[in-house]
């Protein structure tokens, strides 16, 4: 998996290393719920999910330059179409990182990155109708609205939400710049 690097940012495969940094950020309450996943209770856990989650599809840790301290994390994995030339992103934060622009200047090299160098087609989206901040970068990406799965998705409560989906086709990401 290729590493790749923001202004702010560098986003490298996981390894188990990372599970202590992946934990210090998803035991928090407010992280994980809003994607549907409980919050993390050990690091043991967060190198399991490591193992079985993240190291099977293209996930990045997030790193921020300036300390080095792992921030979150962002995927790509199998959508709804199921082939070789769609990927749905994925993505959580650190809740003290949040509101500084962050998320939005990794899933814009994700974005990049599927579009550029994977040569994918379309890259899609899916949040909680309730997730505003996961909308406010998705709007800021410039993803397009395609409409509400009901019921679509449990989360870890048993609980069956539904999911707001959006979009981006090659042709838009390169209008929008992401792609040169």
């Amino acid at each position: 998996m290729k590493t790749l690097e923001t202004e702010r940012l560098i986003l490298r495969a996981y390894t188990e290393e990372d599970a202590q940094g992946l934990y210090e950020y998803a035991k928090d309450p407010d992280v994980g719920p809003r994607a549907g996943w409980k919050p993390h209770e050990s690091a043991e856990e967060s190198r399991e999910i490591i193992r079985t989650m993240f190291m099977p599809v293209e996930a990045w840790a997030i790193f921020l330059k300036e300390d080095g301290r792992l921030i979150g994390t962002i995927g790509l994995e199998n959508d709804r179409h199921r082939d070789e030339n769609s990927r749905e992103i994925g993505y959580s934060l650190a809740k003290d990182m949040w509101g500084r622009g962050l998320m939005t200047e990794a899933c814009r090299e994700v974005l990049r990155f599927a579009f550029e160098e994977l040569g994918l087609a379309l890259v899609g989206i899916c949040t909680a109708p309730d997730n505003e901040r996961s909308q406010g970068v998705i709007r800021k990406c410039g993803f397009v609205y395609e409409g509400t799965i009901r019921h679509s998705y449990e989360t870890w409560t048993g609980v069956c939400r539904d999911s707001r989906c959006y979009s981006m086709l090659r042709e838009e990401a390169e209008e929008l710049g992401i792609v040169k």
